[in-house]
């Protein structure tokens, strides 16, 4: 089923969170893939840095594109857009803004997510119609306070933290605005993955799962806590 840009914003923040996924081999991505659906979070982002992302890509849109929402990440070029959507990427992800990432990714209507640190650069990429932006990095520069801070001038703005986001802060990005979470190392530990310890991502999954639900429903929390 083919989805549209809206849907695919709604899915994004339905779940609240983007794993990224930094793996050697398709192998290793598709383990990634199962122990992170396991721990509860149908989508991921497989990066540009992955060798033959496109094909990784590929595959796994093949192998579970109607249950898991598959993106492409730190893609910079045009020419990577394209492989990525022709792979069956749903949306692409990019550190920084990209004018030539983000117009190829409207005129095939996918959803594309680029990078922004400043007021400027949050302000140029909505300008260039970016719908959602990825604020990276963001645990460098504040983390949730620096969030907070930027969504004073931009209230309405759909913004992704990434950067140093982990379990123990997810409930303070989401207090700050977040609309989803973006989640690299802390999530898909390489060393777990090379090592085959898929239980290690899937309970880091489930902590991260039950952090931004718990800040998004704290009152339900409370109603369903054993201990309430």
């Amino acid at each position: 089923m083919r989805m549209t840009i809206e849907d695919v914003i709604h899915r994004i923040g339905e779940i609240g969170i983007v794993p990224v996924v930094r793996a050697a081999t398709v192998e290793d991505a598709t383990s990634a893939v199962q122990a992170i659906c396991a721990g509860g979070i149908p989508i991921l982002e497989i990066t540009m840095t992955v060798p033959n992302a496109a094909s990784v890509i590929r595959h796994l849109a093949q192998e579970y594109g109607t249950t898991v929402l598959i993106g492409a990440g730190t893609v910079t070029t045009a020419e990577q857009a394209e492989q990525c959507i022709g792979a069956g990427a749903e949306f692409i992800v990019s550190p920084g803004l990209s004018l030539p990432v983000l117009g190829v990714a409207q005129a095939r209507a996918k959803l594309a997510i680029p990078g922004a640190l400043t007021p400027t650069e949050l302000m140029h990429a909505q300008e260039n119609g970016a719908k959602l932006i990825k604020i990276f990095p963001c645990g460098n520069v504040g983390g949730p306070k620096y969030l907070r801070s930027l969504r004073a001038p931009f209230p309405n703005a759909a913004l992704i933290p990434t950067g140093g986001v982990n379990a123990s802060n997810a409930a303070e990005f989401i207090a700050a605005g977040a609309f989803a979470l973006g989640v690299g190392a802390d999530l898909v530990n390489a060393d777990a993955l090379r090592d085959g310890n898929l239980a290690k991502i899937t309970q880091a999954a489930r902590e991260l799962v039950r952090a931004v639900s718990s800040a998004r429903h704290p009152s339900l929390e409370k109603t369903t806590s054993p201990h309430s």
